[in-house]
């Protein structure tokens, strides 16, 4: 099985999904990168449907500056670097008080399968948990502080890899603004472009 177009044809059953009745469709992608990382966000909001890509808002300014500041890789590099999935890929909609709803553990259990496949597929030597929600899929953990600017060895899905998990750049948290947020998150970024696995973009 050649693997681009094993996950294109991926991608498209995925871009597809219909399982979660609550869910806003359309599912979100960052597309076929065949790559040795994947990042992991945990749902799209209500503009990436729209646009058509992950962290497509505010929350992925914050988040490719801090690889910008990292290792000078700009945001078209990361997306044409990077696969990105997420815990849930369909935007879950609003709360009655106006915020972003949570996915359910039945729409993460039902998600579940498609981070599955490509873990499969791409055997990646490194994934990067972004947000409470998505580390949760790969450790049990109590505080961010005990887990942001680790490198931890995980097997899911029949393969092992590192997971180097950041906090989310959501503008609504100030725990990567923060004292030992800000300082701890540096070191993940560190150790995230320092990795093996980590693409060297063009210059």
């Amino acid at each position: 099985m050649k693997l681009q177009p094993a996950l294109t044809a991926h991608v498209a059953r995925l871009r597809a999904c219909t399982l979660c009745p609550k869910m806003h469709r359309p599912a979100v992608s960052g597309g076929a990168v065949v790559s040795r990382v994947i990042s992991v966000g945990q749902a799209p909001g209500v503009k990436e449907p729209v646009l058509g890509r992950p962290f497509a808002w505010t929350a992925g300014r914050t988040l490719f500056g801090w690889f910008q500041r990292a290792c000078g890789m700009s945001e078209a590099e990361f997306r044409a670097a990077i696969y990105m999935a997420a815990v849930c890929r369909c935007f879950p909609g609003k709360t009655s008080a106006g915020g972003d709803r949570v996915p359910d553990p039945g729409e993460i259990a039902r998600c579940r399968s498609w981070l599955d496949a490509e873990l499969a597929l791409l055997r990646p030597a490194l994934v990067i948990p972004i947000g409470k929600l998505a580390i949760q899929q790969f450790l049990v953990f109590d505080k961010l502080t005990d887990v942001i600017g680790e490198i931890i060895p995980v097997e899911r899905a029949g393969h092992t890899f590192d997971i180097v998990p950041l906090p989310h750049p959501s503008g609504a948290s100030p725990w990567h603004r923060m004292e030992p947020g800000r300082t701890l998150l540096d070191l993940a970024l560190r150790r995230i472009v320092t990795h093996p696995a980590w693409p060297v973009p063009q210059t």
